[in-house]
């Protein structure tokens, strides 16, 4: 990193989607403010995922990371909160079990509350309106008023963030994350799920394992890592005014550096990855774990590029790289990416989000995601790391606990008709519970057939 860099040095570069605020005044108390207040999460927790990371750029551990496309102040509760968390749970337990792997649980949670848009502006009828750019800038409602960007929102964001950390941080460490109680939860998945034959073989599997630890006395109450977990929280990095109102500088070990302090790790999006851009900028300063949304359009030259401006010592689990290039795109685009990586010898950590490149619009008019091209990019993306002799290290959906009808297919065989029936999203459809969790069992299966180090991945030797 340069010394010159500091948190606000992103304010010389061109910064894209950005809102348009019109009282700047505001917007500057606002965000000096937010800076006096106290860090969402701690320095040594960043550290940590990043050393948890660096376990899944060598193999060694996968990553999941999921939550909301974008989260919302009117569906802000403690049930929906709940509901997301449990299920990351019964995904990570069945991942865990199935793949043979630890597994680095990271929620889109906690901060996800601003979106890039195609458009800058929305037109409904004769009127045309600022776009919503998600509840941190303004509203969805189709009013002028409401679509004004408006800095109070940042203050309600940031508020939020804290009582959803708090919340989350009480799950973790208070029980709720009970192995046992998690496998229960799965059990009732299986025995629900109109498929649930094909995946009570590892559910059965890990029922016994578990209670064959129980008769060896290893229960919950005696071993603390049977009740409690670690969880870590993402968001994309949008608004950098807020980022860095949020930046803090470690004055407690030896490492002195940057941090964002709104999230454990944050992600440049793809709409915003410019090498000389605003987000590029920032995000190379901090020493956060953070990531980088790649999709079709990103040339290798590129890539390399980033790769070297973001995590120029090439440090292990500093960066990883989410592939979004949908299923018609990964084949023709993932493999030359991956070969320039491992040809300029650089450590990251490879993540596929299956969710945004996948997205349609249905006959009767709702934008939608059809779960056979999600399980078809996952598919592909760890098939052509076996064939490169690479690592596939995770993957990242947008997802809710909630019972929603956003995306087609699955074992619920959700058609274009029921997509009405529960269709909550304020942006970009989700999978449900049950999608979530069947794609979690998918997956499981992948990991087990596709992953063994020694016999799949050479050139990992590389960069490990």
């Amino acid at each position: 990193m340069s010394s010159s860099w500091q948190p606000h040095s992103w304010r010389t570069k061109q910064a894209l989607q950005m809102p348009d605020y019109p009282d700047v005044e505001y917007l500057e108390r606002v965000e000096s403010q937010i800076a006096s207040f106290p860090p969402l999460v701690f320095v040594g927790e960043a550290q940590k995922l990043k050393s948890e990371l660096a376990r899944v750029a060598s193999g060694q551990a996968f990553l999941l990371q999921g939550g909301d496309c974008a989260e919302s102040f009117a569906e802000f509760s403690a049930n929906n909160i709940r509901d997301t968390f449990r299920v990351l749970l019964q995904m990570a337990l069945v991942l865990t079990f199935g793949g043979g792997l630890p597994v680095v649980k990271v929620g889109r949670l906690a901060g996800q509350f601003a979106k890039p848009r195609s458009s800058p502006v929305e037109k409904q009828g004769d009127q045309e309106l600022p776009s919503y750019r998600g509840d941190i800038v303004n509203s969805i409602e189709f009013e002028p008023e409401k679509r004004k960007p408006d800095p109070g929102r940042l203050l309600k964001a940031y508020n939020q963030s804290a009582s959803t950390l708090n919340l989350l941080r009480a799950f973790a460490q208070g029980g709720f994350a009970n192995l046992e109680e998690i496998h229960r939860w799965t059990l009732g998945f299986v025995s629900n799920s109109p498929q649930g034959e094909r995946y009570e073989k590892l559910s059965q599997r890990l029922d016994e394992a578990l209670r064959f630890m129980q008769a060896c006395g290893l229960t919950s109450d005696s071993i603390r890592q049977l009740r409690e977990t670690d969880f870590y929280t993402s968001h994309e990095a949008l608004l950098l005014g807020y980022e860095q109102s949020m930046t803090r500088q470690d004055t407690i070990t030896d490492d002195k550096g940057w941090y964002s302090t709104s999230a454990h790790m944050i992600w440049i999006g793809d709409r915003t990855r410019q090498v000389d851009g605003a987000h590029v900028e920032y995000m190379r300063g901090i020493k956060n774990p953070i990531g980088l949304k790649c999709g079709p359009s990103l040339a290798a030259e590129e890539l390399i590029s980033l790769i070297s401006k973001l995590n120029p010592g090439n440090e292990s689990g500093r960066l990883t790289l989410i592939c979004r290039m949908g299923a018609e795109n990964i084949g023709a685009n993932l493999p030359a990416l991956i070969r320039e990586v491992q040809k300029e010898g650089k450590n990251v950590v490879w993540s596929c989000d299956p969710m945004h490149g996948n997205t349609i619009t249905s006959s009767n008019g709702y934008k939608t995601r059809p779960f056979d091209n999600i399980l078809s990019e996952v598919k592909q993306f760890f098939e052509i790391h076996a064939a490169e002799g690479t690592y596939a290290g995770g993957v990242h959906f947008e997802m809710t606990g909630q019972d929603v009808t956003e995306c087609l297919g699955g074992a619920q065989a959700i058609n274009e008709v029921s997509l009405g029936d529960r269709y909550h999203t304020h942006c970009d459809p989700r999978l449900n519970a049950s999608q979530a969790l069947e794609l979690a069992f998918l997956i499981a299966d992948m990991l087990k057939e596709n992953f063994s180090k020694e016999k799949h991945f050479p050139n990992m030797a590389a960069v490990s």
